[in-house]
């Protein structure tokens, strides 16, 4: 899609831009592009001439991107997401097979889970990944508005909006270092963590009132020693001994590398997790591959 816009830049010499402040040079870009670098360097100067803007600086034969650049980028972006989805729309009109495609997940997954698929859908199919990580909220706003392909995320979600295939159920566990005088337990209850020090996600999310309002109930003030915004910040500050965390047991299983240990926790509740995708979106090859790997790297944690 070449299209021009009303300054006469075209819709290509920005994919192009865009690509080549991703990739931090030229030779990058022209590789991820399948178009020579000289090809490149043209259209970047042709651009450069069109906005009338020195988008780069040139320093031993290599192109520095200056502040100009970077605020242009922001500015296209979302157009040019918008392009993204039209080329992919074309393509599943015409039966063709996209060279990549956009999963948008939690972040904690690409610690074990979402690189194991991707490691199993490249053997057999050269797919290019983009991971989008963020709330559950935004993961869902990715995909409903076209910024994702597919979606890791849990229920509840829109089932006017979208599809999705079973993935996990999880728990409540609580997260610890290992040797730590809680693993001597089956079970833990708010009683037995009044005197740790937690590790626990802000307030606005539902977990962390449900963790503390636990220990609320039987008369005690938490001792809160890290708020944290995002799974996965926790597991550095358990790991490093400054407190424990009520966390979901697929969370928890994603930790494995860091050698800590966790037990169940009540009370408790329970998430399903799933994979999911816009609801009457007919699946690509390769999408259906990257579902169906998702789905066994999930049942192999």
């Amino acid at each position: 899609m070449v299209g021009k816009t009303v300054t006469g830049v075209t819709i290509r010499q920005l994919q192009i831009f865009r690509e080549v402040l991703r990739a931090g040079s030229e030779r990058h870009a022209a590789k991820i592009l399948k178009i020579t670098q000289p090809a490149v360097s043209q259209q970047i100067r042709q651009l450069e001439l069109e906005v009338d803007l020195a988008l780069f600086a040139r320093e031993n034969n290599r192109l520095v991107p200056t502040d100009r650049a970077w605020d242009l980028l922001r500015s296209v972006e979302g157009a040019l997401q918008s392009v993204d989805r039209i080329e992919r729309s074309m393509a599943a009109l015409r039966n063709e097979e996209p060279g990549s495609l956009s999963l948008a997940a939690p972040g904690v997954f690409c610690l074990n889970v979402i690189p194991r698929a991707i490691q199993a859908v490249r053997k057999s199919n050269p797919l290019s990944f983009q991971i989008r990580s963020g709330s559950h909220q935004l993961i869902a706003e990715h995909v409903l508005n076209g910024r994702a392909d597919l979606g890791v995320s849990r229920l509840p979600l829109d089932e006017r909006a979208f599809e999705w295939a079973p993935a996990a159920t999880a728990r409540n566990v609580c997260l610890f270092q290992a040797g730590h005088r809680l693993a001597a337990k089956e079970m833990i209850t708010p009683e037995d963590i009044i005197d740790e020090a937690l590790v626990d996600i802000e307030p606005q999310f539902a977990a962390h009132q449900m963790n503390i309002n636990a220990l609320r109930y039987r008369g005690v003030e938490p001792d809160l020693a890290v708020e944290y915004d995002a799974n996965s910040h926790d597991v550095g500050f358990v790991a490093a001994g400054v407190g424990i965390s009520i966390i979901n047991s697929l969370i928890a299983r994603e930790y494995r590398q860091f050698g800590l240990e966790f037990r169940p926790f009540e009370p408790g509740a329970v998430y399903h997790y799933v994979v999911f995708w816009q609801r009457g979106r007919q699946l690509t090859v390769g999408m259906r591959q990257t579902v169906d790997e998702l789905l066994g790297a999930f049942a192999a944690t």
